[in-house]
């Protein structure tokens, strides 16, 4: 049975991706930001186990994960944690930036680096669920594509880091989905929010299906995702 530790499923995408994978018998492991988060993610998915560890302070998560049972095997790693504050660099505070690069990118960072132990000994594989953000920055879109410019960055270096142990690293670049993530995007940008124009989480929950299931003879890089509307 393959173990996958995913951040943010408590909605869209990794909400989408755990219950796939635990519809198919897989055992998942799921990040929560608090014990009250994680008592609610518990509920939404019986059988899974919860950890809890803050993405938005980072230098806490070393202590966190030293205080609870981690599984004895991960087999993949997927980050589907986000969060999106817009606006102009005129107008965007620092706290802002802060909040952003650490959740989007520097608590991915600190996270992988303390599960890569058990990454290696399985020859897992790590899943950073990006951005069309991450490839673009448009205007009022500076620091989150900033965070995710930087993830890409960051998926690239371990790849090539982390060959030599067998683990696979992979980057899923989705357009706009119907997440909440996404109804708040719309409100903060004054639009008017209609999901059925968007990808569905269960679709992009399939692309990130596929590289976890790709045989050990390959690997899946990078993978853009777009509406078809």
């Amino acid at each position: 049975m393959a173990v996958h530790l995913i951040t943010g499923a408590g909605s869209g995408i990794g909400a989408a991706l755990a219950r796939r994978l635990l519809d198919r018998g897989d055992q998942i492991v799921l990040l929560a930001r608090d014990a009250g988060r994680a008592r609610e993610i518990a509920s939404s998915f019986p059988g899974a186990s919860t950890i809890v560890g803050d993405l938005a302070q980072p230098g806490r998560l070393s202590w966190a994960l030293s205080k609870q049972a981690l599984p004895e095997r991960i087999d993949s790693l997927v980050h589907a944690a986000g969060v999106v504050d817009l606006g102009p660099v005129a107008d965007l505070p620092a706290t802002l930036w802060e909040r952003q690069l650490a959740v989007n990118l520097v608590g991915p960072a600190e996270l992988t680096r303390l599960l890569l132990p058990l990454l290696r000994m399985s020859k897992g594989r790590v899943v950073f669920v990006n951005s069309g953000a991450g490839l673009h920055a448009h205007a009022d879109w500076s620091a989150y594509a900033a965070s995710k410019h930087g993830l890409k960055a960051l998926a690239d270096s371990l790849r090539a880091e982390e060959a030599e142990h067998g683990v696979r690293v992979t980057s899923i670049y989705p357009g706009r989905t119907a997440t909440p993530m996404q109804e708040r995007v719309h409100h903060q940008e004054g639009r008017e929010y209609d999901p059925s124009r968007f990808i569905a989480p269960d679709s992009v929950a399939t692309t990130i299906l596929t590289a976890l299931d790709l045989p050990d003879d390959a690997a899946l890089t990078d993978l853009t995702v777009r509406p078809t509307g």
